[in-house]
């Protein structure tokens, strides 16, 4: 079976683009084939964007662009198409095809791929009818470019290749390029097809980024590819890496794409204010259920929360009751996938043992899709997490990611100093921009409101707006934002939610509650390693929330201690 890029066919997409993917990813005999779905060509030769339905590349043999037609009509009279109910066009799906073809070989060349004995050839599909008897002969097209209902039917691969041979025996004969036995190798194949696939594989963020990167597209890096590919070639992975490795990003893209397939499934996370958002920032309905593993366990078992619940009401008694629940509803409450983020918080027996029961073929047998942090982000954990895990899934596959994709540079390599992590962060996505994190520093038991004040202020010279500050502090209680007297504080500081945030509103949260967030200027208070237990842990997850820029508000002793790496 060829490999396909996106490896479902996007939704929307137009019932002969579905047909045609479905069968090229069930055609035996394509094992070493890469197929694109769905380009979208910014530097299209003829218009400011365009688009190739599928991009094919064959070892051996070249590259194929089709352009793809469902109308159960078609027409061509004088130079004009009429497809189905469709206007007339001069511009019929073979020259869709071909300008789409000169564009792809433009932009590779412009990526330095050696073409030289790589045919790229161009075709037009017409997947409802019989378009090869039906079309008369032009000049405008050969007939080895037309493909129709027939070659779906009877073998997309067949008549690829069939297609392909003709293309390379015309360029052969019309070109002084001797097109021979070459083509791409495999190696070459890939290389092409990772030069394009950022135009191919995409996900959609929703707005925590800031001001251009609001709603955009925001393409895969290449480690990001071996994970996606991972999750569509094994039925359970866990995925590790850092803070700000993409793993959140990943979770709601792996839950997408299994709703995408029709299939029913659970996205879970431990942190309130993380499922909110991902509640936000993911569909949710019948196919998928978003929220934290507290929130879907009452759900299950029906159940609300006592007013002031035990210390095992959350890791013992719900848990059970939840078990009952699914026991009791059979093969009803049990769900076609489970996506969990944060998994490294949630790794306890009683969890795993109702994780367990929530998806079809439990944990060992089912789809299961893992994401966590096993550096320094396991607040909750007392460490056998890990070793839990690999007992009860003895043989998950685990990928890892390094690359980090949130932080500036300078702020990476700050908490690499601060928080002891080792090897560290060494690779950053994001470009850096010159500016140091900032350390404001005070004396153990003075007031920090000033500082805090300073540093919003700079903020603001920045242009930072006050929504896009989140203030941060390892105290529950007592902190600088919850205790401050300041005036002008008290009127813009509120408590985050996990929702988005308010113009001329700066949220404050602890740095455990704002596990698995961001923010474009993050501001940590009470830095006190005499006062905060496993400092270097809590020191770890709050400095990497900020993306952009970050100010710590930090003891005197401990800043010392920071730079010198006595930690």
């Amino acid at each position: 079976m060829a490999r396909m890029i996106p490896a479902y066919c996007l939704p929307g997409a137009a019932p002969g683009e579905q047909a045609l993917h479905k069968a090229l990813a069930e055609c035996d005999g394509t094992d070493d084939w890469i197929v694109l779905h769905s380009l979208a060509i910014a530097e299209h030769i003829k218009k400011p964007e365009g688009e190739a339905d599928f991009v094919v590349i064959v070892p051996g043999r070249g590259i194929l662009v089709i352009e793809v037609k469902s109308h159960l009509t078609i027409d061509y009279h004088e130079g004009i198409w009429k497809l189905g109910n469709d206007a007339p066009t001069a511009r019929g799906p073979i020259k869709q095809a071909a300008d789409a073809m000169h564009s792809i070989r433009k932009y590779l060349l412009r990526k330095q791929v050696d073409l030289g004995s790589i045919p790229i050839l161009s075709a037009g599909w017409f997947t409802a009818v019989r378009a090869r008897t039906m079309l008369p002969e032009s000049p405008e097209w050969h007939d080895w470019q037309v493909l129709d209902s027939e070659d779906l039917r009877n073998g997309v691969g067949a008549a690829i290749l069939r297609t392909m041979k003709a293309g390379t025996v015309h360029l052969s004969k019309t070109t002084y390029v001797a097109y021979g036995e070459v083509g791409p190798s495999e190696a070459e194949t890939r290389r092409i097809a990772l030069v394009l696939r950022p135009q191919f594989e995409a996900a959609v963020v929703a707005g925590d980024l800031r001001h251009a990167r609001e709603s955009d597209l925001v393409h895969f890096v290449e480690e990001q590819y071996e994970a996606l590919d991972s999750m569509a070639d094994n039925h359970a992975v866990l995925f590790t890496g850092p803070a700000g490795s993409g793993k959140t990003f990943l979770a709601m893209e792996a839950a997408r794409r299994e709703v995408v397939l029709r299939h029913r499934g659970r996205l879970i996370c431990f942190n309130s204010l993380l499922g909110r958002r991902l509640r936000d920032d993911t569909p949710t309905g019948d196919a998928l259920m978003v929220g934290t593993l507290h929130r879907q366990l009452l759900d299950i078992a029906g159940v609300t929360p006592p007013v002031a619940p035990s210390a095992t009401f959350w890791t013992e008694e719900l848990p059970e009751r939840a078990m009952e629940a699914i026991v009791a509803a059979g093969d009803d409450e049990a769900v076609d996938f489970l996506v969990v983020d944060e998994v490294q918080d949630i790794l306890r027996e009683p969890y795993l043992d109702v994780l367990d029961l929530m998806v079809k073929g439990g944990l060992q047998s089912g789809r299961v899709l893992l994401f966590g942090d096993f550096e320094r982000q396991a607040i909750f954990d007392d460490g056998a997490g890990r070793d839990l895990l690999r007992k009860r899934v003895p043989h998950l596959p685990t990928g890892r990611l390094i690359m980090n994709c949130r932080n500036r540079p300078r702020i990476g390599f700050s908490v690499n100093m601060f928080s002891g992590l080792r090897p560290g962060y060494q690779k950053f996505r994001r470009d850096d921009d010159g500016m140091n994190p900032a350390w404001l520093k005070y004396e153990a038991g003075r007031d920090q409101t000033p500082l805090l004040v300073e540093a919003i202020q700079r903020l603001r010279d920045e242009h930072y707006q006050l929504h896009e500050i989140a203030v941060l502090s390892p105290l529950a209680d007592g902190s600088v934002a919850a205790s401050t007297t300041d005036r002008w504080l008290r009127q813009v500081l509120r408590p985050a939610t996990g929702q988005a945030r308010r113009k001329g509103e700066v949220q404050y949260a602890t740095i455990q509650a704002f596990k698995g967030l961001e923010a474009p200027a993050v501001i940590v208070t009470d830095l006190d390693r005499k006062v905060v237990p496993s400092f270097t842990s809590v020191m770890y997850v709050g400095l990497t929330r900020a993306t952009d820029r970050l100010y710590g508000l930090i003891e005197a002793d401990t800043l010392r201690a920071g730079m010198e790496g006595e930690l």
